[in-house]
């Protein structure tokens, strides 16, 4: 996401919080007040959200000091300090909750993809996210995944095609649902992978058969039904195991040869990192 689109989606993010005004800060704290905070990690894991950080506190105050002294994907403990922030304390205590929220959501999702990531280690396999995100927050929660190891997905429904189940059913079949699809692309001039979801062995053949994709996902298949799959899909196309998927069977999965595994949970099953802004 460009800077310029971050920085509406702060200020909409800020409106939500602020309304007519921030009445604690303005009742207590003078205009011309200074001041500095940490961002104080409490708790181990990957930091994500620096870049947003930054982009954020600009768009707040363009007075403000911001020293960042870690980068996204960093490993970290409790007791690290993400960063300092100076200027008006008034700005900072507008900042805080927003900063937070964001740092704290995105940093989950690091940590969670980086420890599945990280027991696919000598594997071909890679982790992919899915769409079931927060509405609104896709480009951070998917930027977290990012900065976690994994790979994003298509990010909506606009940038590839995905025949799931529904689409097949509604379509009549498999064989009806990919020429249809070839038709469409071919019509529209739209250059878009295809990916169909296959829900036994049976629809493998039937998609191979009638060819015209990219990837087949294999949709809450066993091990050996993903083996069985993969040998007769022979790297013709790529492949993606998805659903029920967790972190102690993700390795499983993986060994059976699968180029990609999808974790909806990366970003549906969210916990945040613990975390504070502290003035110092």
């Amino acid at each position: 996401m460009k800077n310029n689109e971050l920085a509406d989606f702060i200020l909409k993010s800020l409106s939500e919080d602020i309304g007519n005004g921030d009445h604690s800060s303005l009742a207590c704290i003078p205009s011309d007040a200074m001041g500095k905070a940490k961002l104080l990690v409490k708790e181990k894991g990957v930091i994500a959200g620096m870049r947003v950080a930054g982009v954020l506190f600009e768009v707040i105050d363009p007075d403000f000091l911001f020293e960042p002294l870690i980068e996204d994907g960093a490993l970290v403990s409790p007791g690290d300090i993400a960063f300092y922030i100076s200027g008006r304390q008034r700005s900072v205590l507008m900042a805080e909750r927003l900063v937070l929220n964001i740092m704290q959501r995105m940093s989950g999702i690091a940590t969670s993809t980086y420890q599945y990531t990280s027991l696919l280690k000598g594997l071909k396999t890679k982790i992919l996210d899915t769409r079931k995100t927060s509405p609104g927050l896709r480009f951070l929660e998917k930027e977290a995944v990012r900065i976690g190891g994994g790979m994003n997905h298509r990010m909506g429904l606009y940038d590839m095609i995905m025949l799931k189940d529904n689409h097949i059913d509604y379509s009549g079949g498999i064989e009806n649902a990919i020429a249809r699809t070839r038709d469409y692309l071919a019509e529209n001039n739209l250059d878009l992978k295809v990916e169909i979801e296959a829900r036994n062995i049976e629809d493998v053949r039937r998609i191979i058969a009638a060819g015209g994709i990219d990837r087949i996902m294999l949709d809450n298949f066993g091990l050996k039904e993903t083996i069985d799959a993969v040998n007769i899909i022979a790297g013709k196309y790529e492949t993606e195991s998805s659903g029920g998927i967790t972190i102690e069977t993700v390795r499983s999965y993986a060994e059976c040869g699968v180029d990609f595994i999808s974790v909806g949970a990366l970003t549906h099953h969210i916990m945040s990192l613990d975390m504070s802004l502290k003035a110092v």
